[in-house]
């Protein structure tokens, strides 16, 4: 292969989607991993039992523990000094079961010949540090998106107090005393967290206090860092912040995801990470929403590019997704340009690809596929994959329905796949891709209806609204939830129970499902960053999304009815009391799929196909 690295994992997918994983799960993951050739990956599972026993030989008590790690849906934020305490406590159970995990998966992992990476101390600290500590040097970070000081604010020690090198060393000898090492480590200070200063020497004095910390536990140490701080702020890393914080770390010592690179790459702007190696990303996917999306283009020549770039210290292909099951094919294309000296003839590839992926040729599922690959999988320009369907977001009347492809292919792939049922019906992997394509395409519809509920109610129009918001509520988002239903990859229950099994008691299971339930819907207590992991999971749709059209539709009706105009700021606050009412409302959701998926997918279409 062309680079030394094929990289994969994002630390935000640590909660999206792996959080409720037991070992055969983790198993079938890095047996992937293997098969597609991806050779460094991090480990991250049992960190915070770890910590744990940094904590108390610190001298800190249980209680200020229990309000710094956050539940299990939301570590991925608590690691990188996000949050703190939401929907926490962890139980004492969760650490023994992430400990029994990760020992297994670093064991895998080697002996399947890939690098672990481990994480290591960024500087973030419990508040109890500073009653332990009282003369301690640390400073209290702003809030994190949406988030006020209840839940974030964490405290961030300052690079040059004696205790900075004291925890980062102590909690990384713990680490590889427990579980062996490979000599690479992440941390992130500064993820969408701004700085206190953006003097250039301070800057490098906190990556040289990381890195340090780093050898003081392994004298081999390399720093894998995440490069998003740099594309997320681009007003505050400026040129000189960038190579102060790079050069803080000696060179060929770090190694940065360019994390963005198909559509905001850092290394052109960087002159390639001012001498640093770095791993050309493809991110893809924010949140894990589901959603056909793709940058074909942008993959299949921005690695060849980047490592023509003068003087590039490209290392190496990477994936980091935020959330993964979704776009199989987006993946298998990258983790093939990662062996690839040169940019593959697509339309060739994907007829191959779906080959492969049913296991023998079929014409119509082929032209589906290059379809598909023209159309949603071929995003130009700066392409942000989260999905803004009405279907997913809290209604109201200012929705985004833009699309960057045309509708009619997705309409038309959902034809041809549907006439290849009879030959393909049997394969596993054929199935899923009728679910995902007939989703897409009741995705669109929604769309569709939004925009008709929108014009007859600006247009005083009750009759036209009644109509379009009854084929919404009543049809088509039910008819949706029950094709979503005949998977069992695209069930609410599989998630839930997943994290009801992580449990030892019936208290855990209600603390996890909650965890579950909230990560995917109002992501924090208010709903602070409400929809962003959206899922179209056979009873979501249903009991949250169609609640809340069904909502929204009848505000907006009784407003026709009564002339009094429609407050969305009144509608927001009771349709918040749906969605935290469906977080909480206890209902057991089948992990078991009903249905037969082409019968399901066939009535939509007599029903639907424009």
């Amino acid at each position: 292969a062309p680079p030394r690295y094929r990289y994969y994992q994002n630390v935000c997918a640590q909660s999206y989607s792996y959080a409720w994983w037991d070992w055969a799960r983790w198993e079938r993951e890095i047996d992937w991993m293997a098969l597609s050739g991806i050779n460094l990956a991090p480990a991250f599972a049992g960190q915070e039992a770890a910590w744990q026993r940094v904590f108390r030989s610190l001298g800190l008590n249980q209680s200020e523990i229990d309000a710094y790690f956050t539940g299990p849906a939301f570590l991925a934020w608590n690691r990188m000094g996000n949050l703190r305490g939401w929907a926490g406590p962890l139980p004492p159970a969760w650490h023994l079961k992430q400990l029994y995990l990760q020992y297994r998966i670093v064991e895998r992992m080697r002996s399947l010949g890939m690098i672990t990476v481990l994480p290591a101390f960024a500087g973030h600290v419990p508040q109890g540090v500073l009653r332990v500590f009282p003369r301690v040097n640390a400073t209290r970070l702003g809030g994190w998106s949406h988030f006020d000081c209840t839940y974030s604010c964490t405290y961030l020690l300052d690079p040059q107090d004696p205790m900075f090198q004291v925890i980062g060393t102590l909690f990384l000898k713990e680490l590889i005393k427990e579980f062996g090492t490979d000599h690479v480590y992440s941390a992130d200070t500064f993820n969408e967290m701004t700085p206190l200063s953006s003097d250039p020497a301070y800057l490098s004095r906190v990556s040289n206090a990381v890195f340090r910390s780093m050898t003081g536990a392994d004298p081999e140490a390399l720093w894998l860092m995440q490069g998003w701080l740099f594309q997320h702020q681009p007003d505050f890393w400026q040129p000189a912040q960038v190579r102060a914080l790079l050069h803080g770390v000696p060179l060929g010592r770090m190694i940065i995801l360019d994390l963005f690179a198909e559509s905001k790459p850092v290394y052109p702007w960087t002159e390639s990470f001012y001498g640093q190696p770095f791993i050309w990303c493809m991110l893809h996917n924010f949140g894990g929403n589901h959603g056909l999306f793709g940058t074909v283009e942008a993959i299949n020549h921005g690695p060849f590019a980047a490592r023509r770039f003068p003087n590039s210290t490209m290392v190496g292909t990477g994936l980091v997704p935020e959330g993964i099951e979704q776009n199989d094919m987006v993946y298998e294309l990258m983790n093939e340009l990662g062996w690839s000296q040169e940019p593959l003839d697509l339309p060739r590839w994907v007829t191959r690809y779906a080959e492969r992926r049913y296991g023998a040729p079929n014409a119509a599922a082929a032209s589906a596929w290059r379809l598909l690959l023209r159309s949603v999988y071929n995003c130009t320009g700066v392409c942000v994959n989260h999905n803004h369907s009405p279907l997913v977001r809290r209604p109201s009347l200012r929705m985004d329905t833009a699309l960057w492809y045309n509708a009619s292919d997705v309409y038309e792939a959902w034809r041809l796949l549907l006439s290849a049922g009879a030959e393909l019906g049997a394969s596993p992997t054929f199935r899923y891709d009728l679910v995902d394509v007939t989703r897409q395409a009741a995705q669109q519809l929604v769309g569709d209806y939004y925009l008709s509920i929108r014009r007859a109610f600006q247009s005083h129009a009750l009759p036209e609204l009644l109509t379009a918001g009854g084929v919404l509520v009543y049809d088509l988002l039910p008819e949706l939830d029950s094709l979503l239903s005949s998977h069992s990859l695209f069930l609410l229950g599989r998630w839930l129970e997943s994290a009801r099994a992580m449990a030892t008691s019936d208290r855990e299971a209600e603390q996890y499902e909650l965890n579950a339930r909230n990560q995917v819907t109002l992501w924090g207590p208010s709903g602070n960053i409400l929809d962003y992991a959206n899922k179209q999971l056979g009873g979501l749709v249903l009991d949250y999304y169609g609640v809340r059209w069904s909502l929204f539709v009848s505000a907006l009706v009784e407003s026709l009815n009564s002339g009094s105009p429609f407050h969305q700021d009144q509608f927001n606050q009771a349709v918040f009391q749906v969605e935290r009412g469906f977080v909480y409302n206890k209902k057991r959701y089948p992990a078991v799929p009903a249905g037969d998926t082409l019968e399901i997918s066939r009535k939509l279409f007599l029903k639907y196909y424009p």
